[in-house]
């Protein structure tokens, strides 16, 4: 199948002959324009992945600050949860929302929002089952972060974390691997040739797609 038809299909796993129906290239389902993905990045629910902007992204209302942007290659499984800045609440006296109740006029003051961040998550990231990513968080490019994680802090590319809050377990490489991968950037070639160089990228040799990058 070429590459730019395959980019575009919903469900992109077949088994037994028959499409999966819990897996899904999740930009060809997504309609609210606060919530951007990359190419290729999937989204696994066992009950239907057409809720994750009901379930999954429910708090990034297009008329509300803060965006959810996703990059490439990522893989998101069953139950992954993520926050934006309208959840937060004011903490200086009462964390109760008057005024978005009652309104300015009645309350004297006007209901902001205490953080205004975009969501970001880089390329080829794995998120586990039932994590938790806080509003205004960035995970940088190949970090991983572990079932049921609560990532209330920016995590640093090819990372790995979890926990509740979500703590640094171990760096994915050596730092010098970690600056090559970034700066190779695989997940911006052209689908074929990433593909080409799967096993490659898989078994994370670098000559290899240091090889490849000149052909881009």
């Amino acid at each position: 199948m070429p590459h730019e038809d395959f980019a575009n299909v919903i469900y992109p796993l077949s088994f037994d002959g028959k499409k999966s129906k819990q897996h899904v290239f999740l930009k060809n389902i997504i309609t609210n324009p606060n919530i951007t993905v990359g190419e290729y990045t999937f989204y696994h629910d066992r009950v239907d992945p057409y809720n994750f902007e009901k379930y999954n992204a429910s708090y990034f209302p297009p008329h509300m600050p803060g965006k959810l942007i996703i990059g490439k290659y990522c893989s998101l499984a069953d139950g992954v949860q993520f926050l934006s800045s309208v959840v937060n609440h004011h903490m200086d006296g009462s964390t109760f929302p008057f005024a978005v109740f009652w309104g300015a006029e009645k309350t004297g003051y006007e209901y902001y929002y205490p953080v205004k961040k975009d969501t970001v998550i880089g390329n080829d990231v794995w998120i586990g089952c039932e994590a938790m990513i806080m509003p205004g968080v960035t995970i940088g490019d190949g970090a991983i972060i572990g079932a049921r994680a609560v990532v209330t802090k920016d995590v640093p590319p090819y990372t790995i974390v979890a926990g509740n809050p979500a703590m640094k377990i171990r760096d994915r490489f050596t730092p010098k691997i970690c600056q090559q991968l970034l700066e190779i950037k695989w997940w911006d070639w052209p689908n074929d040739l990433v593909v080409k160089n799967a096993c490659h990228i898989v078994k994370n040799d670098i000559e290899k797609l240091l090889d490849a990058s000149k052909k881009t």
